[in-house]
């Protein structure tokens, strides 16, 4: 049986207290978006969870047609890692994509538990769980969707936002949060989460 709406959000809540409720049908997918992560991002093709791998924004549109809600988290307070330089982004930002994927994941999985048993997240920026990824490695075979099978990390690795073609600036001002482009390392970093409910 599915716990009551209201109970389920003061749970999750407990686990990471800034998000807002949005419809599924108010998520903004465009083709523009893969396309920047193909011509502009220097994990493409790096990881399981990116493009090309990631599902297209077609298959997303399809996705979403089978959920009436969803919940938009927010990530402050983001520690990069100072030892590295602010050009290798993902290494740089490395700690704090994987806390962010960690709470993502406990999202989905309380909300699973909780009888939502459709529940399903998705992150921000490339999966941080192994320290180089399949596509990384010398003598990995691209074998299209059946690469996917040898992630180490299946239970707990999921595409970000962007990788599948949802436009995280239109969305996450839908539900009254600000997003800015960032014109400078020294600047503040957010990062955004999005768990899909039915």
């Amino acid at each position: 049986m599915k716990k009551d709406w209201e109970a389920l959000l003061r749970e999750l809540r407990e686990i990471h207290e800034d998000f807002r409720e949005i419809a599924a049908a108010e998520l903004e997918v465009a083709e523009w978006v893969r396309w920047k992560c193909k011509f502009g991002c220097r994990a493409y093709a790096k990881h399981l969870t990116c493009p090309p791998y990631a599902p297209t924004p077609e298959e997303t549109r399809r996705l979403l047609a089978g959920y009436e809600r969803a919940v938009v988290a927010r990530f402050e307070e983001v520690q990069p890692n100072s030892e590295v330089p602010p050009a290798h982004i993902h290494h740089y930002l490395w700690d704090a994509i994987l806390k962010m994927h960690e709470t993502m994941f406990e999202l989905e999985r309380h909300t699973f538990l909780a009888g939502y048993y459709k529940a399903f997240a998705m992150a921000a920026l490339p999966c941080s769980y192994c320290s180089d990824c399949l596509p990384e490695r010398a003598g990995f075979v691209l074998e299209g969707e059946a690469s996917k099978r040898f992630c180490e990390r299946q239970e707990r690795a999921r595409p970000s936002m962007e990788a599948c073609g949802i436009d995280v600036f239109k969305t996450v001002q839908k539900v009254g949060y600000e997003l800015e482009v960032r014109r400078s390392a020294t600047e503040e970093i957010i990062f955004f989460g999005l768990l899909l409910i039915e």
